[in-house]
């Protein structure tokens, strides 16, 4: 593989855990040469073992961060010397940043490598990458976005470049994470409560029976109804924690279940509250009330009430 400019396509991989080892491998695979940093696990062949962040990014095009959110921003400033020459970046330079990390945390990335004159990609890692390697879905922001998805999408990587800064593929991966590893762990202790209680088989094929049935509407099913019986389903989840703890099951999910609930429902009570209630005198004209909301004009009077919560 050979860039634009006819140089042998040149990565850094920093971080040779279970994402990082198998993307290099890949690389290597597709024919690109591969230099690679872990301080705690030796590169294997064909990958270049090196000492440190800076030595693998030397002579590198592209650098990817594939170490942990913790560690981006220190791997970024260890790594800047090997990015330079004579004090300056090497022209087509990109350093990528593939870790699960906050949109904050990208944004600091940003910023660092901004000063250092270097682009920077924000690339978020959609599956899995055991058994995907570099077709693993990925989204990628930032100023290097772009040039990130240039060098490696003729490796048969899958990016979907998006329109914005870096962040913006962070912010994406973690509010579709808030779905899916929510609602995995809901799965992993309702089964584990149903183990203790002896129903476990029943409730297995009655979470399959709901997943197979769902549809495009059931997002709207679920808001909906979730903030309609919030009072009651506070009341229910309160049960259900107090169910688990007697089955010996620690009721995380449960718990922020029912807190969630009397959230909503505390939000639902303050918004009736202070409803506002429009009064109408009779034959009273708009010109003579000179009260207007929106931009709309009302006749008559317009006061604040408090309305009474419907009982349940």
């Amino acid at each position: 593989m050979v860039t634009q400019d006819h140089q042998s396509l040149v990565i850094a991989v920093l971080g040779l855990g279970e994402a990082g080892s198998v993307i290099a491998r890949g690389l290597t695979a597709a024919g690109t040469r591969v230099r690679g940093y872990d301080p705690a696990v030796t590169a294997a062949e064909p990958v270049l073992d090196t000492a440190s962040e800076a030595e693998a990014a030397r002579d590198a095009h592209l650098v990817l961060s594939v170490n942990s959110a913790e560690a981006a921003v220190e791997a970024f400033k260890a790594g800047l010397p090997g990015l330079l020459a004579g004090g300056q970046p090497r022209p087509g330079l990109v350093w990528a940043d593939l870790n699960t990390a906050s949109p904050g945390i990208k944004r600091q990335l940003a910023g660092l490598a901004a000063d250092a004159g270097v682009p920077f990609a924000d690339v978020a890692m959609m599956a899995p990458v055991p058994g995907r390697g570099l077709r693993v879905p990925m989204l990628a922001s930032g100023t290097g976005a772009a040039r990130y998805a240039a060098l490696l999408g003729p490796l048969g990587a899958a990016i979907e470049v998006l329109d914005g800064p870096a962040g913006l593929a962070a912010s994406k991966k973690l509010l579709r994470s808030v779905f899916y590893k929510g609602m995995a762990a809901s799965i992993v202790e309702a089964l584990e409560a149903a183990r203790a209680a002896g129903d476990e088989p029943w409730l297995r094929e009655h979470i399959a029976a709901e997943l197979a049935a769902a549809d495009a509407a059931i997002v709207d099913r679920i808001t909906d109804g979730t903030r309609r019986h919030a009072v009651r389903r506070t009341a229910e989840m309160a049960a259900a924690a107090d169910m688990l703890t007697e089955l010996g099951v620690p009721p995380l999910m449960a718990d922020a279940s029912r807190a969630l609930h009397d959230r909503l429902a505390a939000d639902d009570l303050r918004r009736r509250r202070f409803t506002p209630a429009r009064h109408y005198a009779s034959g009273a004209s708009a010109s003579a009330s000179g009260c207007s909301e929106s931009g709309l004009a009302w006749s008559g009077r317009f006061t604040m009430t408090r309305s009474i919560p419907a009982s349940r």
